[in-house]
């Protein structure tokens, strides 16, 4: 007996939510029981700052997309039920930030996503 293949991940959808900055297309791509770590300068890797749900998120979300800065998604890489990417953002007076992302899919949804993130000081 075949057993259904998980659905894809939305790659197209991620491109456009980070490059359009759209906090709600991104949003959709969590599950609802999703968690985000983060790491840069504020948040250590022995206390990362932790997000649970898709509130959380989605709030986090809204305030990255809410700023006034270009977004673009460099790399993508899909391996069965893990995704990595990498993302360059730059605010109008020139400061640049980087974002390297590793994700774990449940169903095509995440429902783990660690992000490392500097920027210019």
């Amino acid at each position: 007996m075949a057993t259904a293949a998980s659905p894809a991940f939305d790659t197209e959808m991620l491109r456009r939510g980070t490059e359009q900055a759209d906090a709600s297309a991104l949003l959709s791509l969590y599950a609802d029981d999703a968690e985000m770590r983060v790491v840069d300068h504020t948040s250590q890797p022995s206390h990362p700052r932790v997000l649970h749900g898709r509130g959380e998120i989605g709030a986090m979300l809204e305030d990255v997309c809410g700023r006034d800065m270009t977004h673009k998604l460099e790399q993508c890489v899909v391996q069965g039920d893990q995704v990595a990417y990498t993302e360059s953002c730059q605010y109008p007076d020139g400061v640049r930030v980087l974002a390297s992302s590793m994700i774990t899919l449940r169903d095509g949804k995440i429902v783990d996503h660690t992000l490392l993130q500097a920027w210019d000081e």
